[in-house]
């Protein structure tokens, strides 16, 4: 991991591009390369890839490098255009082209606010030095990038976010997938949703959304963020939490993993095999291939390894709850769909 590039935030990018703009509209010229100071204190300089000089208006843009992160908006053009502002009116901010809009609550932004977050807006402030200006953030593309994000279900339409807290891209960290889950909390209490549903995959959380009929706001992309679901919402609490996932994801769950990451954790069959009673079943779920393997064998012994993967995953996310007021239940499939355990509420 250490021979892994970092990279910079879509916020970071923004802010060069609007200091470079801000810098051309009082001179004329545009400083390339254009150096920022981020929140840590680091100093990166950013190439210019657009510069346009107008009548009242200065843009500048900048690509993306998100170092070895694999993210989505890397080597994605981030401009910005500056205008200036009535007196008085200090920093407004607009969304341009490919820059969300802000139409649901609970975010730290309000509806009807482009989707530029608090720490990109105070980097920028920092860098105009008080300038009455009005900035308008616009991202190439960033339409049909959002699509691939989870700005639709948190209700940013239109576009991407502008995004960081520390202007650093860290690779895999997978920090932005993390940060969506907590903005997913948040928008179902804003909506007022009393049961909420993570899950592992896109087959688990049709069947979780299928079976209780809950709405979009309703589903977290916990993904393999089991714990950063449970100790969100052990801060933030919904009445009731719905976990969804496969045999394998659920059997690390069962077995105390809150990281369902194949690259951070495995699946343990000397755990599966101490939940099964039968001597003889618990020692061929201990020579299984995998986490399905075992279930099938436990399928044609009779015993229901669904139903006690449930229940000891359960079991996990009500310790790491700590007490917080959510009733869980668990929700186990097959690779077909096919629900094969149960346990709660």
């Amino acid at each position: 991991m250490s021979d892994l590039r970092y990279g910079w935030t879509t916020g970071a990018c923004a802010t060069a591009a609007t200091k470079a703009a801000h810098a051309a509209l009082l001179t004329g010229e545009f400083p390339d390369p254009v150096e920022i100071t981020l929140p840590k204190g680091q100093t990166p300089a950013f190439a210019l890839a657009v510069e346009e000089l107008g009548d009242g208006f200065a843009t500048a843009g900048i690509v993306k490098d998100a170092g070895d992160d694999p993210d989505v908006t890397h080597g994605a053009l981030v401009r910005s255009t500056v205008r200036p502002g009535p007196p008085g009116g200090g920093v407004v901010f607009r969304a341009g082209p490919g820059v969300g809009t802000v139409t649901r609550p609970g975010l730290p932004l309000e509806v009807g606010e482009p989707a530029i977050n608090p720490v990109p807006r105070r980097m920028m402030r920092e860098v105009l030095g008080g300038a009455d200006v009005i900035v308008e953030i616009s991202v190439d593309g960033g339409e049909e990038l959002a699509r691939r994000t989870w700005n639709p279900r948190l209700g940013i339409l239109g576009g991407l976010s502008i995004l960081g807290t520390t202007g650093v891209v860290v690779p895999y960290s997978c920090s932005a997938w993390i940060d969506s889950i907590r903005r997913g909390v948040d928008v179902a209490r804003a909506m007022g949703r009393e049961h909420v549903a993570g899950a592992t995959g896109s087959t688990s959380e049709r069947v979780a959304a299928d079976l209780y009929g809950l709405p979009e706001d309703a589903l977290l992309d916990m993904g393999d963020f089991a714990g950063a679901v449970l100790k969100y919402l052990r801060r933030h609490p919904v009445p009731r939490l719905t976990i969804a996932g496969g045999v394998g994801k659920l059997a690390k769950l069962a077995a105390g993993h809150l990281d369902l990451h194949s690259k951070r954790s495995q699946v343990d069959f000397e755990v599966l095999a101490g939940m099964v009673g039968d001597p003889e079943t618990a020692e061929r779920v201990r020579g299984a291939n995998t986490a399905l393997d075992a279930l099938q064998i436990c399928q044609r012994d009779g015993v229901p390894l669904g139903d006690l993967v449930a229940a000891r995953a359960r079991e996990t996310a009500l310790a790491t709850l700590r007490g917080a007021p959510v009733a869980v239940d668990v929700v186990v499939i097959d690779r077909a769909g096919t629900i094969v355990g149960r346990a709660g509420p």
